[in-house]
């Protein structure tokens, strides 16, 4: 049985529907794609009530509910931090459908997709086609771990990386990652950063979470570390590592990168530190402070994230970012939807006219691929790039990458 088959027939679905037809309609078509029997709902909240005590990968949801509508339905989910799969049906037009999807993102959702009504057996095989599997595959805790486990995790470095590439679009050239956050558990298996990134910020410990994730053990070592090694083996890769606000606010902090940098002898010009614009000027002048001396010792600013935020135009205005990185909702998919088009075409064109290098995040297939390319996009990141994996694993995907290079740049 292939990968794709095995994860299919183990998957656990709810579906959540007040049309009979339509719960039994989906519920045939699941079958037909080798997944186990789902539950079926016809109310939104005694499918919440059946949450506390059964398992849940994909929950499978109308908008339109006579108790709850979607919209409330998936605030109810993130606030039980729902870490399975969330999948929207509907009758409604598309672009409320992607409304509400982006929605249930801003909530920290996984969310799958949508279908529309009428829902057919090629509709949902393309659904499942985009669950994450292998090493993406995100185990599903309903809760935070207790605050002391977390602060075991960074004191005995259970933090680890993972690696995503990022390659030129005009040439194909692999030319950098981004260091991803993961916990690999003693029980519960590897967890993302949905998980505990927004405890490790309420309760003050995303400084030392990072500090743990750059410095690593001497038998793994950390991002700083790793960068040395790839140095080593002749590889110029720049590593992005996202920064949190509550960073930035330490007047400190530039000294201390450069100081751990020179430590793990890499150019200070090799890392590149991604600010989440929606959040970036809190506190101007600290913020301003900190990034501008940041830029002088030569580590690259990155502004992630971008067009999701309030305040784009100021801050690509005020802080001197040398990347442009395009938020993913506005990526996937852009080929065919003239909205997106349009916001991505300004996007690139202004980071373009502000002297910076651009970045597509969620590049997930060949015609996201070719649309960016052919609107000059510098940098490719995305699934159909590479997912985020260990450092250890990239050899052997770079071997894979560079027979595909050739077709994908012709």
């Amino acid at each position: 049985m292939s990968e794709a088959a095995t994860l299919l027939s183990s998957l656990r679905v709810m579906l959540i529907d007040d049309d009979a037809f339509q719960l039994k309609l989906i519920g045939l078509l699941l079958r037909q794609l080798g997944v186990q029997p789902p539950s079926s709902h016809a109310q939104a909240r005694a499918a919440l009530a059946a949450l506390d005590t059964d398992t849940v990968d994909l929950i499978v949801c109308d908008l339109q509910m006579p108790d709850l509508d979607g919209v409330e339905f998936l605030r109810h989910l993130a606030e039980r931090r729902f870490a399975g799969q969330v999948a929207l049906v509907s009758g409604e037009d598309k672009r409320l459908l992607r409304t509400v999807e982006q929605l249930g993102r801003a909530h920290g959702l996984q969310m799958l997709g949508a279908l529309s009504k009428p829902v057919a057996l090629a509709d949902v095989q393309a659904l499942l086609a985009r669950w994450p599997t292998g090493q993406e595959r995100r185990a599903v805790v309903r809760q935070r771990r207790p605050l002391a486990e977390l602060q075991q995790a960074i004191e005995q470095r259970q933090l680890v990386a993972h690696y995503q590439p990022k390659v030129e679009l005009a040439s194909g050239r692999w030319i950098g990652v981004e260091a991803l956050v993961r916990w690999e558990h003693p029980s519960l298996g590897l967890l993302y950063p949905d998980v505990f990134i927004e405890q490790a910020e309420e309760a003050g410990l995303i400084g030392e979470l990072t500090v743990a994730l750059i410095e690593g053990l001497p038998e793994r070592p950390g991002v700083f570390g790793q960068m040395r090694q790839w140095l080593d083996e002749g590889l110029q890769l720049q590593c992005a590592v996202n920064v949190s606000m509550a960073m930035l606010t330490d007047p400190h902090l530039p000294d201390q990168l450069q100081a751990r940098l020179a430590q793990a002898r890499v150019p200070p010009s090799h890392l590149i530190l991604e600010v989440t614009e929606s959040r970036l000027m809190e506190d101007a002048r600290t913020v301003l402070d900190i990034l501008t001396r940041m830029r002088l010792k030569r580590i690259g600013l990155s502004i992630d994230d971008f067009g999701t935020g309030h305040s784009s135009l100021a801050q690509l205005r005020d802080v001197p970012f040398g990347e442009l990185k395009v938020d993913r909702s506005f990526v996937h998919h852009a080929h065919n939807r003239p909205e997106l088009q349009a916001l991505l075409r300004a996007s690139l064109q202004m980071g373009h006219q502000l002297g910076m290098k651009t970045v597509a995040e969620g590049i997930e297939d060949e015609k996201d691929w070719r649309y960016l390319r052919s609107l000059g996009c510098d940098i490719a990141q995305g699934y159909f790039i590479a997912r985020p994996q260990p450092a250890e694993k990239l050899v052997e995907w770079h071997a894979a990458w560079r027979q595909r290079q050739a077709g994908l740049v012709a």
